[in-house]
């Protein structure tokens, strides 16, 4: 529900500078499209290129410096916005904004500005409780605009008390929880997803383990959030960045996911087995590193336990999603494992094709279910067929109207 969004950060000068960084850093990342404004006092704390580098866009600071001719900045940065976040707030931007008063081009541009305005202040204690300011705020308040509390803590002045910049990770929260519709197909409704690869340990340095990157799991954790789901992601070891707004639960080997599965799975609506499990572990592990000699090595591999064939099993209200990565005869064993471990739907792939399989950005897939539903999907991003997969589920289970997700 982030993508896309246009978020501009209005950047005030104080210590807390230092967060907007991350602020902005989370946002952009969320798919947000994120452009930032500077006071002169902000530049003093960080310069305009480490926010260029966290946007990816220009940053804004000079009212009469125009980078386009063809409109006027501090008009078009305000027309173009969702929202705009003040982070930090300081006390001086507050009453400045509150008096109307537009002498730089941040607050030209929130004066200028129709969209929402949000202040996340940050200042020292006695400034945010000195009656000038709580006037200031209390007037914007009743002019419409939102604020951001501050936290209570250590302050970089050596004071203790409220005038903390909120966390970056908070404010996200606040800005996806925003943009959110309340009626989402998935709202209420708990959905499990496990992704990337298992490692079964051979010894204190080796492992046994696959080529999964757990993209295309990831991505599926990410869509279904964005669809309204209270999402928990079980993962083995990957280099991903977690999705926001999901639960994420770390596992290493098949015992250990089999494990954490079983304890999300009684009340989960949905639960999408996409992790690519090591079928076999060593039968021993060793407790020190086995030493290279002239004899080649024979390891004993014991089989792990299936665990989407015990979630069949046990499979009660639960809509049972497979993953099958497959190299040859593709649909068959799709099919065959959806009816073996009484799955619900199949997705299957074939990890040779050169648009899918492990650790590409694209996918291509088809999608089976128990009911006789069989529909290929072409090559696409494995973001864009996350949200196309689950809304095809969500309509076939009459979970809600996707034309509008």
């Amino acid at each position: 529900m982030l993508m896309n969004k246009k978020i501009l950060i209005c950047v005030t000068g104080g210590i807390a500078v230092y967060k907007a960084v991350a602020l902005v850093s989370k946002l952009a990342q969320a798919g947000m499209d994120v452009k930032v404004v500077m006071t002169k006092s902000a530049m003093e704390f960080v310069t305009p290129l480490t926010f260029q580098a966290m946007s990816r866009n220009d940053v804004y600071f000079d009212t009469f410096d125009e980078k386009d001719s063809r409109v006027i900045a501090h008009i078009d940065l305000a027309d173009c916005a969702d929202r705009v976040i003040v982070a930090p707030a300081t006390a001086n931007v507050i009453g400045k904004v509150a008096n109307g008063i537009s002498d730089d081009m941040v607050t030209t541009i929130l004066l200028a500005t129709t969209a929402e305005i949000w202040f996340a202040p940050a200042m020292n204690v006695n400034m945010y409780n000195n009656k000038a300011v709580i006037r200031n705020i209390s007037r914007l308040r009743t002019d419409g605009h939102r604020f951001i509390e501050p936290s209570e803590g250590f302050l970089a002045c050596g004071y203790v008390g409220k005038g903390r910049l909120e966390e970056p990770e908070k404010i996200v929260e606040f800005v996806h929880a925003h943009f959110t519709p309340k009626n989402l197909p998935l709202a209420g409704k708990k959905v499990v997803i496990t992704a990337g690869p298992t490692r079964e340990r051979i010894d204190p340095v080796r492992y046994v383990s696959n080529f999964s990157s757990g993209k295309m799991g990831y991505a599926m954790a990410a869509a279904a959030a964005n669809l309204g789901a209270d999402t928990v992601l079980i993962s083995g070891p990957v280099g991903i960045s977690k999705p926001h707004g999901v639960k994420v639960i770390d596992v290493e080997s098949a015992a250990e996911m089999y494990e954490a599965v079983n304890a999300e799975y009684d009340d989960a609506a949905i639960v999408i087995k996409s992790a690519a499990v090591a079928d076999y572990r060593p039968a021993v592990i060793q407790p020190q590193k086995i030493k290279k000699s002239t004899d080649d090595a024979i390891i004993e591999l014991a089989r792990t336990t299936d665990i989407l064939h015990s979630l069949g099993e046990r499979k009660k209200q639960q809509i049972l999603v497979g993953f099958a990565a497959e190299t040859q005869n593709v649909l068959d064993h799709g099919k065959s494992k959806l009816v073996k471990k009484n799955l619900d739907y199949m997705i299957v792939n074939d990890v040779t094709d050169p648009e899918g399989g492990f650790g590409n950005e694209t996918n291509v897939v088809t999608l089976l279910s128990k009911k006789g539903l069989h529909k290929p999907y072409p090559a696409m991003t494995k973001n864009e067929l996350a949200t196309i997969l689950l809304q095809a589920i969500i309509e076939a289970e009459g979970f809600g109207d996707c034309n509008d997700c």
